[in-house]
């Protein structure tokens, strides 16, 4: 190889060994220019092979034309239907000549696109290690020329290290690529999306930002029953659903499991997400055809919005999971907006779960009791025991508050035997006092302790502990329990009915609906929710809610408590209808342990229902 050809050979391999991403177009057409003058040519140029398409594609070339035809007919030319010039391309192996008159067709096309009637052109080959066509490089001259070998040699070193350079960059493509996006999905992946928040986020920006935070409700149903195969078959669908309904209006990203984000391009308020959500929605949830079969699905969306320069990225996004949660708890199929009720029963919830387990250890947590009283005599007939705890910050926080996030962290359990640890040392304070040793001690507990291994054991030692019989205490179950939760703990509650202790179905009227499985559980006691008992004295419905439960305890030869009584006229509405024993604010409130001591001395309360007032 002539010394010219040889140094233009090492300047170009000089060239493209340095050539990065972001200039590797510069440097071609720097090396195609070095070549044409070299050679005295009047065009050179590099196509890249796009075999997913079948395609070749013009990346670079000198000089640059100055009126490019729309559409340009040598910009993407398909190999299907190509002239056989171009055709040649998708598998050309070593160095074509083409000279005037060796094919109309391709001169034709050459003539549309650059307006010179003649020519002769050499393509070499640009081959991958594996011997795969991936390019060409072209060189045309204007009328006619003829080429040596070793100019042809020269110019394949060129090609193939124009081969290199587009495997080492679409190498250095596919690994950014998968640094950056999730591999199933292929939308961004969460450092990548956050980073776009981030700068989406920060002072100066336009705003507000808003962001979409979606799942399929029915995903981890189709991971249990179909396999994950079909549930990350379903997830790859969804993504693509999402990206053919949004395209270029947001920047996709999946942040974990089943939880795909949608950031929508431009300022954005709450209402224009939920306009996009409404919009979407009937395409996302479309059915899904899996292997097994067609699967439906909802989509729950959840909907928050951040300002630029106040708002954080890991808000802005916690905000947008926690409405996503609560579409969830809503049913599912639904759009929540984060809003600043959410924000407070997010700070809240956060609050509880950091914080519930160090009040556990120290002696934030303590009981009040409430009487149960016989609404004809004023005695007291048992005391139900209710949790409190006194919170450094919030102050006094009612079970209502804390427990079911207790029954989410897994914690209800301890929180129960708690309870119960307090309530029975109580009552063994009272008991040496001689007070209220025939009154029954009632205790709520979560259902979860039904399926908790050592329950029954620890409340009969617990008894055993404090030299209590088994007949002064009560166990509360909410009536939120399932069937089927009632199923897989009845061996639970028929063993603390062995050892004597009385069990009691919870807010009755809110929540069970199957009188076999009622029938089936060892209860002795229902308790009628308070939305029932206090519009008892004017809501024809709750009234005949009441009368029906009464009938249903009697039936099953059950006791029936009213909770919540707030006027005689409720009060002797539910003796008429049969219900002797209640509790609530107009009997007394709940009380701390030295303030029922005092009622226990008696122990009677003011009788609603009588005109004689408290026995002397």
């Amino acid at each position: 190889m002539g010394g010219d050809l040889s140094r233009l050979v090492s300047e170009s391999a000089q060239r493209l060994g340095v050539a990065a991403a972001d200039d590797a177009v510069t440097v071609s057409e720097q090396v195609l220019t070095g070549i044409a003058e070299h050679f005295g040519l009047d065009v050179a140029f590099l196509r890249h092979n796009d075999h997913t398409i079948r395609a070749t594609v013009l990346v670079a070339q000198w000089p640059i034309r100055a009126d490019i035809p729309d559409p340009d007919p040598i910009g993407t030319v398909f190999f299907d239907g190509a002239d056989p010039i171009f055709a040649m391309a998708e598998h050309l192996k070593e160095p074509r000549i083409v000279r005037p008159g060796a094919d109309d067709d391709y001169q034709r096309r050459i003539e549309e696109g650059t307006s010179v009637p003649v020519i002769t052109m050499a393509a070499v080959p640009l081959l991958t290690s594996g011997g795969v066509t991936s390019g060409t490089l072209g060189f045309i001259k204007f009328g006619d020329q003829q080429w040596t070998a070793e100019q042809l040699d020269g110019l394949q070193t060129i090609a193939t290290l124009f081969a290199y350079l587009k495997d080492r960059l679409e190498a250095d493509a596919a690994l950014q690529w998968h640094a950056t996006h999730d591999d199933l999905t292929g939308l961004a992946n969460r450092r990548t999306l956050l980073a776009h928040v981030d700068e989406l986020l920060a002072g100066g920006r336009p705003g507000p930002v808003a962001v979409l935070s979606m799942d399929l409700d029915r995903l981890q149903s189709i991971n249990d029953l179909l396999g994950q195969t079909a549930r990350d078959r379903a997830l790859a669908v969804f993504a693509g659903r999402l990206r053919d309904q949004l395209g270029e209006r947001a920047f996709l990203g999946r942040l974990a499991g089943g939880s795909v984000v949608a950031v929508l391009n431009g300022p954005a308020s709450a209402r224009d997400a939920t306009v996009v959500a409404d919009r979407i929605r009937p395409a996302l949830e479309a059915c899904f055809d899996l292997p097994s079969g067609p699967v439906k699905s909802r989509v729950s969306i959840g909907v928050a919005v951040g300002i630029p320069g106040k708002d954080s990225t890991s808000e802005l996004i916690s905000h947008a999971e926690h409405a996503l949660g609560v579409a969830h708890e809503l049913g599912g199929g639904e759009t929540v907006v984060f809003t600043d009720a959410l924000a407070e029963a997010q700070a809240l919830r956060t609050d509880i779960e950091v914080h519930l387990l160090d009040a556990l250890d120290g002696d934030e947590l303590t009981l009040q009791y409430q009487p149960e009283v016989d609404l004809q005599t004023g005695a007291v007939v048992a005391i139900a025991a209710q949790l409190r705890w006194h919170h450094p910050t919030r102050g006094v926080l009612h079970p209502a508050t804390f427990v079911p996030v207790a029954e989410s962290i897994n914690v209800a359990a301890t929180l129960d035997r708690h309870s119960l640890w307090l309530a029975c040392g109580q009552l063994r304070a009272w008991h040496r006092e001689g007070l209220a040793t025939d009154i029954v001690l009632r205790v709520k507990v979560s259902p979860v302790v039904t399926v908790t291994e050592g329950f029954v054991e620890y409340v009969a030692s617990t008894l055993a502990q404090f030299h209590i019989g088994p007949e002064s205490l009560s166990l509360e179950f909410a009536e939120s329990i399932t069937v089927e939760e009632a199923a897989a703990s009845r061996e639970t509650l028929h063993n603390l009915k062995s050892i004597g202790v009385g069990l009691v179905l919870d807010q009755f009227g809110t929540g069970y609906s199957d009188l076999a499985g009622l029938k089936s559980l060892p209860i002795d006691t229902v308790k009628i929710a308070p939305v029932f008992v206090a519009g008892a004295d004017s809501d024809g419905g709750d009234i005949a809610i009441i009368r029906s439960v009464v009938g249903l305890a009697d039936a099953f030869g059950l006791a029936v408590v009213a909770d919540g009584v707030q006027t005689p006229e409720a009060a002797e509405l539910l003796v008429r209808e049969g219900c002797r024993r209640a509790q609530g604010p107009l009997l007394c409130p709940p009380l701390d342990a030295t303030a029922m001591h005092a009622v226990l001395v008696s122990p009677f309360v003011q009788a609603p229902t009588s005109r004689r007032g408290r026995p002397a």
